[in-house]
């Protein structure tokens, strides 16, 4: 056979592998959805409230502002449901019911809730005292309370907890490994740069513990936000301080009074109002409500009374755009879940170019990231402001860092008594392995044309002249930054000065020193937003990065509360997917241009 022929034959051979494999996919994909909708569709009735319903609150995983890009395989993986929760869908479902006659209980089943964090559960909080006004009830339940599901649990009206539960209350703390001296035994030299006191998202690299700047500023901001959750809890719950303060800080005398029985001083210390099982809770709210067909109570579940009472989208005339940017900062294109400088931007300019979208709010939900993603971000809102559209910041759990420079600019700016907001500073690192190599008797040498050819690599010792230029960079990056802070605050640089260094502020503390304008949610920042344009603040519309049409056939499958008894972990579907498909998660990876950035990495919102 010619060499000629061979070619041809392979090349054929190849296409048709190739060809195989994507139909083998596709069928597979096929299989997947069509079996995900005999699951669905085969055993369950159509979807309806009935006339006297309890309407139940369960969300799931994480409360986040903007949800993961959605993945086929990744979502049928593991427990083959989503592990995020819009806040967004559960103030509106809320928001709904309250107004819904059919709808007399509002049921917070919160075992499934693993995070939801201080400043989204007082901005749900709003729409459950809107709920209650119009005299309806809210049941919290739950197996075992932890403290992020109690304080959510605490703006019920009652509290219940099994017999086998508790309420795990301890404070927040910022706790963190450190490596100076495994960094030292391994002979590897990282080469910091930074600028600002409290910027201490490097100390792991350089301490073996935390410096008492990083704990004076720490202190700070975990102080102010305990108070708050403190006091939301006694004033919620009509008991002492005291009281409260004995649960935490002396659990080990109160289990030891009680003999071990955690539900018991849950009850015992005015957190719950009382120990009640399954069978009892379902039987209470029989009562109530009456009996559904499967002899549980008459109930809708979140999501499904949501898609039910979604109306079709109008497009408005006139409207606030909003958009979330929720995740770290990073250069180019990403998708949901993260910010990329590039997708952001071009979402900020698709609101700017739309003549029907008068003011934009941006909703942020970040710790920052990198510094040039950062920067092309704020050019497109400055862009935007100048066009003439209002520009308003909602700031969600926290817009710290990257976070809080591409706030700093707008019109207005707003954040929750719990947001995390500040941390003005920039920093930098590099390692070298060289003392290392040597150790192992790698050597790395070679010439180059200049004075800093070929010296930024890790196998080699920094140099001196790049180290000077990577610092002086930094530096301006600083500067850059304070002055846009000044500029968009409308401040002396002086003034700024004294609250950047990289220090974190609470929403509360943020407030005193003019870096946000205004406390309140996302909502309290739409209807500033319309009033500025003369505008209803009903008159919104979400901008977002478009889906692939895998991912919009996920998200309408998986955001069904159908899916939930479809779809548990102990169904043969999820069970077969799950020894087929490797559970995977994409990590990202923050990356600068030029290695520089503006991201709190102490950032973690309790």
């Amino acid at each position: 056979m010619s060499e000629n022929k061979k070619r041809g034959f392979f090349s054929k051979l190849g296409g048709a592998i190739d060809a195989t494999r994507r139909w083998t996919l596709n069928i597979i994909f096929l299989v997947i959805v069509g079996g995900i909708a005999m699951a669905i569709f085969s055993s369950v009735q159509e979807v309806s409230v009935p006339d006297r319903a309890v309407l139940v609150l369960a969300p799931e995983g994480v409360v986040v502002d903007q949800l993961s890009a959605v993945d086929a395989f990744s979502q049928l993986s593991a427990q083959g449901l989503p592990q995020e929760t819009l806040l967004a869908d559960l103030i509106e479902t809320v928001n709904l019911a309250s107004e819904d006659p059919r709808i007399e209980v509002l049921l917070l089943k919160l075992d499934d809730l693993d995070h939801i964090g201080m400043s989204k559960t007082l901005e749900l909080s709003e729409a459950i005292q809107g709920f209650r006004e119009n005299g309806k009830t809210i049941v919290a339940t739950a197996n075992h309370y932890n403290q992020d599901q109690y304080l959510l649990a605490s703006f019920a009206d009652q509290i219940f907890v099994h017999n086998m539960g508790g309420v795990g209350i301890e404070g927040f703390a910022v706790i963190r490994n450190y490596f100076r001296e495994a960094i030292d035994k391994l002979n590897i030299r990282f080469h910091v740069f930074k600028v600002g006191n409290f910027k201490s998202a490097v100390e792991p690299l350089l301490r073996n513990d935390m410096s008492s700047a990083a704990k004076e500023a720490n202190r700070a901001w975990l102080d102010q936000l305990w108070n708050l959750y403190r006091d939301t809890v006694v004033e919620r719950r009509g008991i002492s301080v005291s009281k409260f303060d004995e649960y935490v800080n002396h659990i080990d005398r109160v289990m030891a009074e009680v003999g071990g029985d955690a539900a018991q001083a849950a009850l015992d210390y005015g957190l719950v109002d009382g120990i009640i099982s399954r069978p009892m809770l379902r039987d209470m709210l029989i009562e109530r409500v009456g009996e559904n067909d499967e002899g549980s109570f008459q109930q809708s579940y979140f999501r499904d009374y949501l898609a039910l009472n979604r109306s079709l989208l109008i497009e408005v005339k006139d409207s606030v755009g909003i958009i979330v940017a929720s995740g770290n900062i990073v250069d180019g294109e990403r998708p949901e879940g993260s910010i990329g400088g590039d997708s952001l931007a071009r979402l900020i300019r698709k609101a700017r170019l739309d003549k029907n979208i008068k003011a934009l709010v941006l909703r942020i939900d970040s710790g920052g990231g990198s510094a040039f993603a950062s920067e092309v971000i704020r050019a497109e809102l400055q862009k935007l402001q100048e066009a003439g559209k209002p520009l308003v910041v909602s700031m969600g759990s926290m817009a710290a860092s990257g976070g809080y420079w591409i706030a700093a600019g707008a019109d207005e700016v707003w954040a929750t008594p719990a947001t995390l907001t500040g941390s003005i500073g920039i920093f930098g690192a590099f390692p070298t392995v060289d003392n290392m190599l040597q150790d192992l008797g790698v050597s790395t040498d070679g010439v180059g044309t200049t004075a800093v050819a070929g010296k930024l690599r890790p196998d080699l010792p920094l140099d001196p002249i790049l180290a000077s230029a990577i610092q002086s960079g930094v530096e301006y990056g600083y500067r850059r930054f304070i002055n846009i802070v000044a500029d968009g605050r409308n401040k002396l640089v002086e003034q700024v000065e004294p609250i950047a260094e990289g220090r974190v502020w609470s929403g509360i503390d943020a407030q005193q020193r003019s870096l946000v304008d205004k406390l309140g949610g996302l909502q309290q920042a739409i209807n500033s937003a319309a009033s500025l344009v003369g505008l209803d603040s009903a008159d919104t519309r979400l901008l977002s990065l478009p889906l692939s049409p895998e991912e919009e056939l996920m998200r309408m499958i998986l955001g069904s509360g159908l899916v939930k008894s479809a779809l548990s972990a102990s169904s043969p579907l999820v069970s077969v997917l799950n020894s087929v498909l490797p559970a995977w998660r994409d990590v990202l990876a923050l990356k600068d241009s030029r290695g520089v950035y503006a991201y709190c990495l102490m950032c973690v919102a309790p």
